[in-house]
């Protein structure tokens, strides 16, 4: 028996191929919650560093922190220099 029989012998009781799907699926939800807490962590309020315990505070008057705002005439935007 050859080393390439022996592994598709051995890859088919492996797994059931019934299960494919489910694997596929499971594969797609742990991705994807991989990714939203990858984006959630990158997020402007997430602070990694000690070295300013306040970031609040670095934010001036005029600066806007949010990705829309409604009512307001803000000249700058904010935006996170280390991560």
């Amino acid at each position: 028996m050859s080393f390439a029989n022996k592994f598709r012998n051995g890859f088919k009781h492996w797994f059931a191929v019934e299960a494919t799907p489910i694997y596929i699926i499971m594969a797609g939800v742990v991705g994807g919650a991989g990714w939203y807490l990858v984006r959630l962590a990158k997020g402007p309020t997430v602070v990694w560093t000690k070295n300013n315990p306040t970031p609040w505070n670095d934010i001036k008057q005029d600066e806007a922190t949010k990705i829309i705002n409604m009512n307001t005439n803000l000249n700058k935007s904010w935006s996170r220099d280390k991560f």
